[in-house]
């Protein structure tokens, strides 16, 4: 499938009372790609995916789907094109999973119309994508914090939209259920064309996902580009304060960060 809908951000300004989060902020989405957006803390990643998907308006300059700014359009409309999922979400008190992710379903029904097969067939096939079939009657109350991740996950992968927004995926996942979940979306881009806006703390997962790699620090755009081209070790040391080393990843042939710590300098 080819991505056909374009997502670019102009000039943003964003922030929470008096306190300026980001400002002066161009990004272009590329179309049909996985991008990873990766930063120390409160440099305005999470602010950033939130007014994408006009979960906080902007201040300044515009966020544009298609070439139409997004906080001007319907809101139901908005979500059968585009998909959030934000960090540590809130689910309903005593949802159980499969009704948690049906609600994944709700921008492409009508008023007054029935459940249909369609959305059956979306429902369980985010369940099985997220490996979760076995938890659908289960209480979400009632989930250890991993397993709470992949139900949130399933419900946006249920809305089967052409663009994702993503606020830390893996947050509570052990590595291989990481790796599982970063595979999973990398299998929906490749065979559904769906393109992918992802925030990541680890370095290195978002070298060896992305195909589209951005570095933010104090709200603005460090460097954005292939992840071989930004991510050198000056730039972890800009953005991250740290200073590292960059070779080539041995599995993948991507950029791997080894830090340098105090203590291990040879």
């Amino acid at each position: 499938m080819t991505a056909t809908h374009t997502l670019t951000v102009e000039n943003l300004e964003l922030g929470y009372g008096n306190r300026t989060v980001v400002e002066n902020l161009d990004l272009v989405v590329p179309p049909g790609k996985i991008t990873c957006i990766v930063g120390a803390n409160a440099c305005g990643k999470s602010t950033l995916l939130r007014s994408m998907s006009r979960l906080l308006s902007p201040r300044g300059g515009r966020v544009l789907l298609d070439g139409k700014d997004v906080h001007r359009l319907p809101a139901k409309k908005l979500a059968r094109t585009l998909g959030l999922l934000p960090q540590s979400p809130i689910a309903p008190e005593g949802i159980v999973v499969a009704d948690l992710v049906g609600r994944g379903r709700h921008p492409h029904q009508r008023v007054l119309s029935r459940w249909s097969r369609e959305d059956d067939a979306a429902v369980a096939d985010a369940l099985a994508a997220t490996h979760i079939t076995e938890l659908a009657e289960r209480s979400v109350d009632e989930l250890s914090g991993g397993q709470r991740q992949r139900v949130w996950i399933a419900m946006v992968l249920a809305q089967q939209t052409d663009l994702l927004l993503l606020d830390e995926p893996t947050t509570f996942l052990d590595v291989s259920h990481q790796v599982e979940v970063l595979d999973l979306l990398t299998d929906l881009n490749r065979d559904r064309g769906t393109t992918i806006v992802m925030v990541l703390h680890d370095l290195n997962l978002a070298a060896r996902y992305a195909d589209h790699l951005v570095a933010m620090a104090g709200g603005r755009v460090y460097g954005v580009g292939d992840p071989s081209d930004v991510l050198t070790a000056e730039t972890v040391g800009a953005v991250f304060g740290l200073d590292s080393r960059v070779i080539s990843d041995p599995v993948s042939g991507k950029p791997l960060v080894l830090p340098v710590g105090r203590h291990h300098v040879v």
